[in-house]
């Protein structure tokens, strides 16, 4: 199994989403642990030194005038973790849990945390063993880091809180006594070294990155697929069109668009027909999908900043410099996450478009909502009412969480990002993403269906199969519902994307053209 060094090698996306599903392990150098040994000898120094650093001998917020004795540092540290455990809501998912502790040890490894080398191996032991903290949804603003959910990922080292292990919820308690540990006695600085952080809004966003990644490349195969069932054009994405407007994310759709459809019979069928033009739904797919592209790829930037860096406080620079900054701030993702909400949500909205459109029996040889016998039937009528409902349901989630702010702390957090709330609500619109796309893909293959005798291009065509060897023409009304998961089920594990891919790749098809390291996720 591969591993990867914390703190010295670069983390990506994938790297992270490898070592979550335990394809890839995590090591600390030697040479990290130098690092974290002399950061940390720097906070005992000025402890011993009776330094006035906040956080190590002070206390937190507006209490950082207070100063703490030598003899209580380590009292102030434990009860640190308690009185910031105040998060509500239901758990995060595990996936997201295990990802802030790799993101948080990446961080610590990297040496300007000050935390100790055994601490830093229990969270190492935790990743390892796959021991997810239990840790509330609700009640981070994304300024002093996450505190509030970081405080939950971190009690059971001090035998607090919950963990779920081998399947099991159970108190850190009763997992020391299971695995044999003993309860972690923070020291000076760790604390707050563990709870400053913006693990919470990274994982979030970082899982958000993926998400849509993947969403993307299956709203073009969809899409493309719902253009078939329309007799749509092909000619609004030539790449001369597109290179007097030269985004590259509509770029990237266009030669998307035109390679999935490239030797289409269907195309080629109504090629001299009187139509002049294809509604926006169709026609702008470039414009609308390639847009989202572009903000995912600036999120996805963003992320990867983030993961990388250290964002507790204060930061020991040297045994003579801790500065207390802002680099717990939330601001650099709570922006893109807001504006990466919007953007997933508008793939919703066209994709609801482009369903509606395949339902209005205006195309020639496309029966009035897809089924010859309606009046007894209701056709695919009401499919497409759950996607006009999860589309107004993500409207309401697009407002901007980072354009709030409510000062906490006694006003010493005066200005705080809202971004755990942001990257939530971007989680929450792409869940909604791929259960719409399921309803367009549930749509397109009906009316790709009465295309036939004719063909499509082979990626299509491989696609449509596959989707048919799941989901059955459907000849009369049915719990459609049942089609609609086997759908989401294609989409959520990358089934579609696959099988557009294998195709390609046999065929010798670039799908993504000179766009695909641009926009890869890697």
């Amino acid at each position: 199994m591969n591993s990867f060094k914390l703190g010295e090698d670069r983390l990506s996306i994938p790297d992270v989403i490898q070592i979550v599903k335990g394809e890839k392990s995590v090591e600390l150098s030697t040479a990290q642990r130098e690092k974290v040994k002399n950061s940390r000898t720097y906070v005992e120094g000025m402890v011993e030194n009776g330094d006035v650093v906040y956080g190590v001998n002070t206390g937190f917020g507006p209490l950082c005038s207070t100063v703490i004795s030598k003899e209580n540092t380590s009292k102030l540290q434990d009860n640190l973790l308690r009185s910031h455990s105040v998060g509500v809501g239901k758990p995060i998912a595990k996936e997201i849990a295990k990802t802030m502790l790799i993101l948080k040890a990446h961080a610590l490894s990297i040496g300007y945390s000050g935390i100790r080398e055994s601490t830093l191996d229990r969270i190492i032991f935790y990743i390892k063993n796959d021991i997810i903290p239990v840790v509330p949804e609700q009640g981070s603003v994304g300024a002093s880091g996450d505190l509030a959910p970081l405080a939950h990922l971190f009690l059971p080292l001090i035998g607090l809180g919950e963990v779920n292990y081998n399947g099991r919820t159970m108190s850190g308690e009763k997992l020391n006594k299971m695995l044999v540990l003993e309860s972690l006695n923070l020291q000076a600085k760790e604390g707050l070294a563990l709870i400053n952080g913006t693990q919470f809004i990274a994982a979030h966003a970082l899982w958000a990155v993926h998400k849509l990644h993947y969403c993307l490349d299956t709203a073009d195969i969809i899409g493309a697929m719902s253009l078939e069932g329309a007799l749509g054009s092909v000619s609004p994405f030539i790449g001369k069109l597109h290179d007097l407007r030269p985004f590259s994310g509509a770029r990237l759709v266009a030669h998307r668009m035109r390679t999935l459809l490239r030797d289409s019979e269907m195309v080629q069928s109504h090629a001299y027909c009187g139509r002049v033009q294809d509604p926006y739904s169709i026609r702008c797919i470039p414009q609308v999908h390639g847009t989202t592209r572009d903000a995912w790829l600036h999120t996805k930037e963003q992320v990867e900043i983030e993961i990388n860096s250290v964002t507790d406080n204060p930061i020991i620079l040297s045994e003579k410099e801790a500065i207390s900054g802002g680099n717990f701030h939330g601001q650099p993702l709570a922006l893109p996450c807001d504006y990466l909400t919007l953007a997933a949500h508008e793939v919703g909205n066209i994709s609801d478009r482009r369903s509606y459109l395949l339902l209005e029996g205006g195309h020639e040889g496309l029966p009035k909502l897809l089924m010859k016998e309606i009046g007894l039937n209701s056709g695919f009528m009401i499919p497409q009412y759950t996607s006009a409902a999860l589309v107004s349901e993500n409207k309401a989630l697009c407002f901007p969480a980072s354009a709030d702010s409510i000062p906490t702390s006694l006003g010493q957090e005066d200005h705080v990002s809202m971004g755990s709330i942001s990257s939530r609500k971007l989680n929450q619109v792409i869940d909604n993403l791929e259960q719409i796309l399921a309803i367009e893909l549930v749509t397109a293959a009906q009316a790709f269906d009465f295309r036939r005798p004719m063909k499509s291009g082979p990626v299509l065509e491989a696609c449509h199969q596959f989707v048919r060897q799941h989901i059955d023409h459907a000849d009369a009304d049915r719990v459609f519902a049942k089609d609609i998961a086997a759908a989401h089920q294609l989409i959520h594990h990358q089934k579609i994307n696959e099988i557009a891919n294998q195709t390609a790749k046999q065929l010798s098809i670039d799908l993504n053209g000179e766009f695909d390291e641009h926009f890869r996720l890697s």
